[in-house]
This record gives C-alpha cells, structure tokens and sequence, in this order.
C-alpha cells in the first residue's frame, strides 16, 4: 500500500531553520516525481519544491528560491526539504505528494492549477514561524 508520512515541523522563530522529511512506503521513488505542498488556512494548496527522484532535477517556487532545498536519499525512500531563514509567512501545513515523471515533470507538478489532483499525499505537518 502506498503511503507517506511527513515529519519535522514545529515552531520556529523568523530567520530561523527546519528539516521536513517525506518517507514513503509501498513503492519506490526512482520512477516518480516528489513535490511538497503548502497549504495556510483558507488558502489554497501551492507547490513549493518539487524533485524528480530519478534524475534529481528540481523545481522551486520565486518565493522560497534561495532559502529552501529540496533533496532525496532513494536508498532510504525518503525525500527532504531543507527550510532556512523562515519567514512568519512560510506558516502553513506542509504536505508531500507523488508524481508520475513523464506526466508530471517537477515544473508541471509544482504549478500545476489544480495539485489536489495528484493521487497520493501525506497527512501533513505543520511549520509555523513566529516570535
């Protein structure tokens, strides 16, 4: 059964950094895209950086680009986002999602209108940056 399960959230202050992981069970990463989602409430869900776990070419949003990194480790079937200098409005539930690569390469899958779509997520872990 396909399944992923998202860690690493908490409470941090402004300029501060945290470490999310995405692990995923019941199949493995190297024929899929990754991307991690965001979603503030009564916002709508956005893409924030998305991987190709084959090639690890990587997309990010203009609004993280610079401080976040997206990375994986397909041994280990788990996929990273490395969030530095945190902003009170990068607050939000972060979640992780699957991909296929050739319909959804990283650019597509990140922008795409309507992500919700995508059949697989995380149950989300929530990120909040406050003094």
């Amino acid at each position: 059964q396909v399944q992923l399960v998202e860690s690493g959230g908490g409470l941090v202050q402004p300029g501060g950094s945290l470490r999310l992981s995405c692990a995923a069970s019941g199949f493995t990463l190297d024929y899929y895209t990754i991307g991690w989602f965001r979603q503030a409430p009564g916002k709508e869900r956005r893409g924030v950086s998305c991987i190709d776990a084959s090639d690890g070419n990587t997309y990010y949003s203009d609004s993280v680009k610079g401080r976040f990194t997206i990375s994986r480790d397909n041994a280990k079937n788990t996929v990273y986002l490395e969030m530095n200098s945190l902003r009170p409005e990068d607050t939000a539930v972060y979640y992780c999602a699957v991909g296929v690569r050739e319909i959804h390469p990283v650019q597509a899958m990140c922008t795409m209108a309507r992500p919700v779509m995508l059949p697989y997520w995380g149950q989300g872990t929530q990120v909040t940056v406050s003094s």
